[in-house]
């Protein structure tokens, strides 16, 4: 039985060996941190800000981002008439302005004072929230019941 594990020790032994010191032309893996998985890494993100910039920059463009109004000036409309030029209405305290900008240059074409909000709609801003909210409260009692 003793020569049985000596004879099984004696023949593991050369094969460990064999297998620790590896095959013939044996080439370790390339590092996974390399300069040119870095580049690519960072060009990558590169390109994935000057996209997100490219798109910031053409919302802003063609007015799809509204701008934030703080204060007593308020742009209300903005509209493009040429390439460089716009009609902008703007509020000042009760009073609508309606300016043309253009390059270099701003012109009052109209002043008049601030339209009152409109009866004859029936459903207003503040209304139509409430009528959503309602509504969204009747379809949640009926899917609980």
């Amino acid at each position: 039985m003793l020569s049985r594990y000596l004879f099984l020790f004696i023949m593991t032994v050369p094969f460990q060996a064999a297998a620790e010191t590896g095959k013939p032309g044996y080439l370790p893996p390339p590092a996974v941190i390399s300069t040119e998985s870095t580049l690519q890494m960072m060009g990558g993100l590169l390109l994935v800000l000057a996209l997100i910039g490219g798109i910031t920059w053409l919302l802003r463009r063609f007015s799809l981002i509204p701008a934030t109004s703080a204060g007593i000036v308020k742009v209300i409309a903005a509209t493009g008439v040429g390439q460089r030029e716009r009609v902008v209405v703007v509020e000042i305290d009760s009073t609508w302005l309606v300016l043309g900008v253009a390059p270099g240059r701003v012109s009052k074409l109209h002043a008049m004072t601030k339209p009152a909000a409109e009866t004859s709609d029936p459903i207003s801003q503040g209304s139509s929230a409430v009528v959503f909210a309602e509504q969204l409260n009747q379809s949640i009692k009926k899917e609980n019941a």
